[in-house]
C-alpha cells in the first residue's frame, strides 16, 4: 500500500487556489514531481475533463477528483487538506479535504481494488475526523495506509436471495465514467440508507476493480430497481420489466434516501418507467472477459457489435427510404449526378423535391456504408475495450472492400479484438505503457485482423456471402413462407433478448445488399421481422381492451401505453405481461407473430426501413396495405390465445389467489 502514498504527496492546511482547477493543477504538479506522472498538464488536463462529466465534491467537505490517464506511470493518491475550502460541486458547501486519485490507463486490478476501497472509507465519518485531525503527512499515510490494509469490507449485497420478509426489496446498480470512486461511495451510500428506512437492499457496482453480478433471485424478487450511472448498466436485460429510477451516480452519493424513496413510488405507480429489454451496449462486457468461455464471449461480442451497428443502419435506412419518397426510384440513378451538379440555388429540372431527396438517399447510403466497418469496429471494442475499436474497424472496412460482407465484419472483429486483447496482455516496460493503448494495440491489432483478411480469409468469405445472397434472392413459395413463420418466432420467443436480436441482426445486416429491383429478398425479411415484432405488444393491447377482468389493473394500464408501442416496433411493450405471465403469454405471441412473418414473406412484403413500425409505410411502396393486414391478422391469433389461455389454462393457486387480488 505504500506505493499509493507518501508524505510528499500530502499537503496540510495550505491555501492552494479558489478554484477546483487551481487545486487540481497543484496536485498534478505534485504527482509529476514525485515521478509517478509524465506530464503534469496532461494530467490535470484528463481530471478537469472528468470534473466537467459530474462534480467530485461530495457531502461532509470532501472531493475526490481522480482519472485515468496515460501521463500517469504510478497508481497514486495525492492529498490536500485545505486551509481555505474550495468548491467542488458537493450540495453542501466547499470541501476542506481533496484526494486525487490518479490511476494509469492499464492499471492493475489490485491497485484499483485499494483505490476504490479509499473512496468507500471517505464516507465514513471517523476515518475523515481522523484526516482533519491528523498532525503530520506521516500520520496521513499511516491513517490512509491503515484503510486499504485491512481486511476487505462486507459487501452491501448478501451472496444469496434473502429469506422472504414484507420488507421492500430494492436492487440497484451504481457505475462512474473511470470507476474508481464515485462507483463504491454511491453503493454504499445507497445501502446505509436502505439499513436506516428499512428496506432489503442489493447493489451491483459496475466499477474498474470488478464486478459480481447480482444474484439473479435477488433481481426477481426486488420491487424496483435504481441505477445511479453515468455510463451504460451492463447486461440491462437483466432487469427488464421492473420499474427503475435512473440518476447520475453523484446522486447516488448525495440523495440516497430520497432515490430509494422514489424507487418505492415507482413500484406502486403502474405508468412508472420500466427497464426494457434488448438495451445491452458495448459496456456490457465482463470486466475480466478474459476468464469467460469462448462461446459466451462471442454471444457478448455479437449483442455489442449489432447494438452499435443498428443507429447507422436505422437512420441510413430511414434516410434512403424518405430519398425514395421525395425523389422517386429513380432517385438511385440520379442522386449523384444531381449533387455535383446542382446546389439548393440552382435546382434540376425534377424540381426541389427530387433534389432534396437525393441529398437524402445519399446522406442515408453514405451512413449504411458504415454497416459492416461498425460491426467488426464494435465487436473488438467488447473483447479489448477502446484500443480495439481502430482494428476492428479497419478489419470492418477491408471485409466490405473484399465483398465478404457483414459476415467477414464479424469474423475480422472478432480477430481484431482477440489480437489486441492478446497484446495488451503483454508485460512491457513501464516506459512503454503510455504508448500500448494508443499506438502499439492498434497497429499491430489492426496487421494481424487485416492482414489475415486480405491474405486468407477475406476471398472465402465473399464466396459465401454471394453464395447466401444468391439463395435468398432465389427462394419464393413455401420456402420464403418457412423462413418467414422462423423470424416471426424468434422475434416473440424473448421480445428484445439475444433470440430477439439474432432475428432482428439477421434482418439488419442484409438490408444494406437488399434492393427493390435487383435484390428484394433481404427486404422482404426486414418487412417480416419488423411487423412480427409488432404483434406481441399489439396483441397484449387488444386483449386487455376485449377481456380486461383477465387482467390486472396494472396490466390494463400497460396495455393502452401497448398500443402506441406495437405500432411503433417497439416488442417490449408486452414484457410486463411476459414477465408476469410467461407461460400463457409468450407462446400466444410467438404463434401470432410466426402467422405474421410467414404472410409478409408470402405476400411479398417490402421495408426499407429498419425499424419504425407503421410510421415508416412509406418505405414499403405499393405493400405497405399488405404490411397492416398480416399485422392485424398476427394480432388477432395473438389476443384470442392469449385470452383462451388466460381463461381455460389454471395457474398455481397462490399466483391465482394474487392476480384477482390486484385486479379488484
Amino acid at each position: 500500500m505504500s506505493d499509493l502514498i507518501e508524505t510528499r504527496l500530502v499537503t496540510l492546511d495550505a491555501h492552494l487556489g479558489s478554484t477546483s482547477t487551481d487545486v487540481i493543477q497543484y496536485l498534478a504538479q505534485q504527482i509529476t514531481q514525485a515521478g509517478r506522472a509524465a506530464s503534469a498538464a496532461e494530467l490535470a488536463e484528463h481530471a478537469l475533463a472528468r470534473e466537467a462529466k459530474t462534480a467530485t465534491g461530495v457531502p461532509g467537505g470532501i472531493a475526490i477528483p481522480h482519472c485515468r490517464s496515460a501521463a500517469v506511470t504510478v497508481p497514486t493518491l495525492a492529498m490536500a487538506r485545505l486551509g481555505t475550502p474550495v468548491d467542488f460541486g458537493a450540495k453542501d458547501g466547499p470541501a476542506d479535504l481533496v484526494f486525487f486519485i490518479a490511476a494509469p490507463e492499464g492499471a492493475d486490478k489490485e491497485h484499483l481494488k485499494l483505490l476504490s476501497k479509499l473512496a468507500r472509507a471517505l464516507v465514513k465519518k471517523p476515518f475523515t475526523a481522523a484526516l482533519r485531525a491528523a498532525r503530520s503527512n506521516e500520520e496521513i499515510v499511516a491513517l490512509v495506509s491503515e484503510v486499504l490494509s485491512d481486511a476487505p469490507a462486507a459487501p452491501a449485497a448478501p451472496a444469496a436471495a434473502p429469506a422472504a420478509t414484507a420488507r421492500p426489496k430494492i436492487v440497484a446498480v451504481t457505475a462512474c465514467p473511470t470507476g474508481i470512486a464515485h462507483t463504491y461511495m454511491a453503493a454504499d451510500s445507497l445501502a446505509q440508507a436502505a439499513e436506516e428506512l428499512g428496506i432489503d437492499f442489493a447493489v451491483e457496482t459496475q466499477g474498474s476493480s470488478g464486478s459480481k453480478p447480482l444474484d439473479p433471485a435477488l433481481i426477481t424478487q426486488a420491487d424496483a430497481v435504481i441505477f445511479a450511472v453515468d455510463v451504460d448498466v451492463r447486461d440491462q436485460s437483466r432487469f427488464a420489466g421492473k420499474p427503475v429510477i435512473q440518476v447520475p451516480v453523484k446522486r447516488g452519493v448525495d440523495e440516497p434516501e430520497k432515490l430509494l424513496k422514489d424507487a418505492l413510488a415507482a413500484a406502486k405507480d403502474p405508468a412508472a418507467r420500466k427497464v426494457p429489454a434488448g438495451n445491452e451496449t458495448a459496456n456490457e462486457r465482463s470486466t475480466d472477459s478474459a476468464s469467460e468461455g469462448f462461446g459466451a464471449g462471442l454471444k457478448r461480442a455479437l449483442l455489442t457489435g449489432v447494438s452499435y451497428m443498428i443507429p447507422f443502419v436505422a437512420g441510413g435506412g430511414l434516410l434512403i427510404a424518405l430519398g425514395f419518397l421525395l425523389g422517386g426510384y429513380a432517385i438511385t440513378d440520379a442522386a449523384d449526378q444531381y449533387l455535383t451538379e446542382n446546389t439548393l440555388f440552382n435546382l434540376p429540372e425534377a424540381g426541389l423535391l427530387a433534389y432534396l431527396g437525393a441529398v437524402a438517399f445519399k446522406i442515408g447510403g453514405l451512413s449504411m456504408g458504415f454497416l459492416v466497418p461498425a460491426l467488426g469496429g464494435y465487436i473488438a471494442y467488447a473483447y479489448a475495450d477502446r484500443p480495439g475499436i481502430a482494428p476492428g474497424f479497419t478489419a470492418g472496412a477491408v471485409a466490405g472492400f473484399m465483398g465478404a460482407g457483414f459476415i467477414g465484419g464479424i469474423v475480422g472483429g472478432v480477430i481484431a479484438g482477440l489480437a489486441c486483447r492478446w497484446i495488451n496482455s503483454w508485460t512491457v516496460p513501464r516506459w512503454l505503457r503510455g504508448l500500448m493503448p494508443v499506438v502499439i494495440v492498434p497497429l499491430l491489432g489492426s496487421i494481424i485482423a487485416s492482414g489475415l483478411m486480405f491474405l486468407f480469409l477475406g476471398g472465402p468469405i465473399a464466396q459465401l456471402t454471394e453464395a447466401l445472397n444468391g439463395w435468398l434472392a432465389g427462394m419464393s413459395g413455401t420456402a420464403a413462407a418457412i423462413l418467414g413463420l422462423i423470424l416471426g418466432l424468434m422475434m416473440a420467443i424473448d421480445l428484445g433478448g439475444p433470440i430477439n436480436k439474432v432475428a432482428y441482426s439477421f434482418a439488419v445486416a442484409g438490408l444494406g445488399a437488399g434492393s427493390v429491383a435487383e435484390n428484394p429478398a433481404p427486404l422482404m425479411i426486414m418487412a417480416a421481422v419488423m411487423a412480427a415484432g409488432m404483434v406481441p405488444p399489439l396483441a397484449m393491447a387488444l386483449a386487455t381492451a376485449v377481456s380486461p377482468k383477465l387482467f390486472t389493473g396494472a396490466e390494463r394500464e400497460n396495455g393502452k401505453a401497448a398500443w402506441l408501442l406495437g405500432a411503433a416496433f417497439i416488442s417490449e411493450g408486452a414484457i410486463p405481461f411476459a414477465a408476469a405471465d410467461p407461460l400463457r403469454v409468450i407462446p400466444a405471441s410467438m404463434v401470432g407473430a410466426g402467422v405474421t412473418g410467414s404472410l409478409i414473406m408470402s405476400f411479398d412484403v417490402l421495408s426499407q426501413a429498419p425499424h419504425g413500425g407503421i410510421f415508416v409505410f412509406f418505405a414499403m411502396d405499393s405493400t405497405w396495405p399488405m404490411f397492416l393486414v398480416a399485422t392485424v391478422i398476427g394480432t388477432l391469433v395473438s389476443a384470442a390465445l392469449v385470452i383462451i389461455l388466460k381463461k381455460y389454462v389454471r395457474k398455481a393457486p397462490a399466483r391465482a389467489a394474487e392476480e384477482a387480488k390486484a385486479a379488484a
